[in-house]
């Protein structure tokens, strides 16, 4: 058993604070709690949480803006963010996983469930025993540092690119379906759609720039392989 995981619940209506908590204290975790944006980030700084759970709409600064402000900054860039929203859009979702949210959850929601997608997040966060450094065409995947750089320049990426580029630079040269990145990848989410992967592919192959977006090869009528040798 490792220490006891840190969630900072973000929502401006205390009684849907309140039954997170409840249900995410009686699951083991410990819950921090912010009613606005501006407080979240001071307790996000002050307390560095394992994960946050943002409610979308909240007045002055919305939880997507406050997401943005999270991944562009590179002391908490890495945080996983599971955004609850009241909206079930397309549009919406992938507006949120362009921002880099992890994951989402529509209200109204079941404890457990939240409870369980919470679970599969943070497990993905944290891929065991793989700490070699790889290197693939000058470009280089440093799992103790959580960075990937290429020709020495460290690229952006948001943390669902990293494991999806860690994945694909540990197994290189196999062509892996959608529904199989989903597995490997997000941990067998199965509340996140197979066009996510496409979402993030689109994102990946944009931090590697033009040099390297090849290695990461889109396979028809079965999905992605990373490759040095060109299709």
């Amino acid at each position: 058993m490792g220490p006891v995981k840190q969630i900072l619940i973000v929502d401006d209506e205390a009684p849907i604070r309140q039954m997170i908590a409840v249900a995410l204290e009686m699951a083991g975790f410990h819950c921090l709690e912010a009613d606005n944006a501006q407080l979240a980030h001071q307790m996000i700084i002050n307390n560095k949480p394992d994960m946050v759970l943002l409610d979308w709409m909240m007045p002055k600064v919305s939880g997507i803006e406050l997401a943005r402000r999270l991944r562009s900054d590179e002391q908490t860039s890495d945080i996983p963010i599971i955004m609850l929203t009241a909206r079930d859009d397309e549009d919406h979702k992938v507006h949120g996983l362009e921002a880099g949210i992890d994951d989402y959850i529509t209200k109204p929601f079941s404890p457990r469930e939240l409870v369980a997608r919470l679970k599969s997040v943070l497990r993905r966060v944290t891929p065991k025993g793989v700490d070699q450094v790889v290197e693939v065409d000058s470009l280089i995947l440093d799992p103790v540092s959580h960075r990937a750089s290429a020709d020495g320049n460290t690229l952006d990426l948001g943390p669902t690119e990293y494991r999806l580029l860690q994945f694909f630079m540990t197994h290189q040269d196999r062509a892996y379906s959608r529904t199989q990145l989903l597995d490997m990848v997000w941990g067998g989410n199965v509340y996140v759609e197979e066009r996510t992967v496409d979402v993030h592919i689109r994102r990946l192959r944009k931090a590697l720039g033009k040099r390297h977006e090849y290695l990461i090869q889109t396979v028809r009528g079965t999905g992605y392989r990373f490759s040095t040798q060109k299709p």
